[in-house]
């Protein structure tokens, strides 16, 4: 009997001991029972409910995403805390052996209706789903959040483009006699905190200024806190890319002036020219922003340029018929072509002109009945045969007479020609200075707005 009796001792000893070391609850969690066994998260936490909560903020910016002209959007990434009281989680910290700051679940407390109002788009990054609470009941809330935000963005000066974007904070519901917010730094101090800014991206962060303010509606003040994100882009990568190459295919162009005129060399370089600016300006087409309102000046700028090159290639087809206009105008144009159309066409040799001439006196001479030989010294002698010694005389002068008629028509034509070759090369030059001209004063507006714009 007394062996069984040990036997059920020894079985129900593991059993009581296990009910003896069930541990129990933690100092912690004894604490966040206390505070939330009777809270209210949908009560404003203040025991006079004529007190005004007021909401600390605090802003800082980590980086710049996106700058979309287009949509004007601002996609940032900042860290953002709120700081205030809730007089209901308030404890001795004696009494849960010294704790003195807690963690709860943003979810279990009240926690202000702060928004951005500028806030457009939901941000693919959630927040901290926990504040901490100190034992006399400051609440601090870090938000490390994504924000996509309207913003009024300026890409005139593009890539020497500066932007301002607001940030702006308020309580959607509550008024300022309810909510009121202030600075949990100073406001210089906020301005000029670049410590978290990842500077390596596009955009330089120049400072951060920040008011505050309030809006009357309906006979109510709302408080407002606005931040003003001003920053610059780096325009290197753009300078490189996009308006050196641009400027080297310009000056190209310009010396493409110096080959001759009379040859097509110069008008297929300045196509060629043409053509790889065309493709140079598609390929980077995506890369200047695009706006609704207005266009980029680094538009214009490629825009005219293009309208440079056009011009160009125009002026050479223009001097390069002026040069040819004299194969056949300038001839009919000028005075020997009467002489030519009288004794003979230019393509005509001489030997032709001659041979026509020659064959033009046999056939004087065979109506006659007379043969033509060149006088011997006898009949020169001899004056008893006056008309045939006036005869040969007639065709000496006739021929002659055409020879110097042929000569003086080539001089004349190569002397006509000359000039207008002389007028046309000084209207080449006329023009090449005229578009030398209207390309530096260009260039030379376009760095000065530039200059001053990257000054400012």
């Amino acid at each position: 009997m007394d062996a069984v009796i040990w036997f059920f001792i020894l079985l129900s000893a593991p059993v009581v001991e296990l009910v003896l070391d069930k541990p129990k609850r933690s100092t912690l969690n004894q604490l966040t029972r206390m505070l939330l066994r009777q809270y209210d998260c949908g009560v404003r936490p203040v025991v006079n409910w004529t007190d005004t909560t007021v909401i600390y903020i605090d802003f800082i910016i980590q980086s710049i995403l996106d700058v979309d002209g287009q949509n004007q959007k601002l996609t940032t990434s900042i860290w953002y805390r709120q700081i205030w009281t809730d007089e209901f989680l308030v404890w001795d910290p004696e009494e849960f052996d010294g704790i003195n700051e807690i963690s709860l679940s943003s979810d279990a407390i009240w926690v202000p209706d702060v928004i951005i109002t500028e806030f457009v788009d939901v941000s693919p990054t959630s927040g901290v789903p926990y504040v901490y609470v100190n034992s006399s009941g400051t609440i601090k809330n870090y938000k490390p959040i994504q924000v996509v935000a309207s913003c009024d963005l300026h890409l005139y000066a593009f890539p020497f483009d500066k932007q301002n974007c607001t940030l702006t904070f308020r309580s959607w519901l509550h008024s300022v006699r309810e909510v009121d917010l202030a600075f949990w730094r100073d406001p210089e101090d906020i301005a000029s905190d670049k410590r978290g800014f990842m500077s390596d991206g596009e955009w330089e962060l120049l400072s951060v200024p920040s008011r505050y303010w309030r809006l009357h509606v309906d006979d109510q003040d709302y408080a407002h806190i606005q931040f003003n994100v001003l920053i610059r882009r780096r325009p290197l990568q753009y300078v490189v890319g996009l308006l050196i190459p641009s400027v080297f295919l310009m000056i190209v162009d310009v010396i493409s002036f110096y080959l001759p005129p009379n040859t097509g060399t110069r008008i297929s370089f300045k196509v060629s020219i043409l053509l790889g600016y065309t493709v140079f300006r598609v390929n980077l087409m995506d890369e200047i922003p695009v706006t609704a309102l207005n266009t980029p000046l680094i538009g214009v700028f490629f825009a005219v340029c293009m309208a440079l090159l056009v011009l160009s290639l125009a002026k050479s087809i223009l001097v390069v018929k002026l040069l040819h206009h004299n194969d056949k105008e300038v001839k009919e144009m000028s005075i020997s072509a009467c002489l030519l159309d009288k004794y003979g066409s230019s393509s005509q040799s001489f030997g032709e002109s001659m041979f026509t001439s020659v064959r033009t006196l046999d056939e004087m001479d065979q109506s006659s009945g007379f043969e033509f030989d060149l006088p011997s010294d006898e009949d020169l002698v001899s004056l008893s045969e006056p008309p045939r010694f006036s005869l040969r005389l007639e065709r000496l002068l006739y021929q002659i007479t055409t020879i110097r008629s042929y000569l003086q028509q080539v001089e004349d034509d190569g002397s006509s020609q000359s000039d207008w070759l002389a007028l046309c090369y000084k209207v080449d030059r006329f023009l090449f200075r005229l578009y030398l001209v209207v390309f530096v004063a260009y260039s030379t507006t376009l760095v000065s707005l530039w200059g001053s714009w990257r000054s400012v």
